[in-house]
């Protein structure tokens, strides 16, 4: 399975970054073999929809389940129409999250977790 983390950094002993669309990388790890592929945020520098269009990169790399810190509400709603799970991250790094996971022990969360960025200015 593809698992998807927002991560502060390029290996799986990486703190989970806090945020999702501005993190400033993304870990896909296979659960079955830990190898896993780092992604650049390219939404990270983006003014607005940094949610949205990481969302989008990530289901377009086909991740399965999507662990993360806090997603806002533009992001929740692209996962939501893709049909990708997503789980709420423990306090730790990478493969940690990868092992609660796999434990069953990561709360699935089914709404963003703060408001997003999007009514800003308007």
């Amino acid at each position: 399975m593809k698992i998807a983390v927002s991560s502060e950094g390029k290996t799986l002993e990486a703190r989970v970054d806090s945020r999702f669309g501005r993190a400033q990388y993304f870990i896909i790890v296979d659960s079955e073999t830990m190898d896993y592929k780092v992604i650049d945020n390219a939404a990270v520098a983006q003014g607005s929809g940094a949610g949205t269009k990481a969302a989008q990169t990530l289901i377009d790399e086909g991740i399965e389940v999507l662990i993360s810190s806090n997603v806002g509400p533009n992001a929740m709603e692209v996962f939501n129409a893709a049909e990708i799970p997503v789980y709420k991250a423990v306090d730790g790094d990478i493969k940690t999250n990868i092992e609660e996971f796999k434990k069953g022990s990561l709360e699935r969360i089914a709404e963003a977790t703060n408001k997003g960025h999007h009514h800003e200015g308007h």
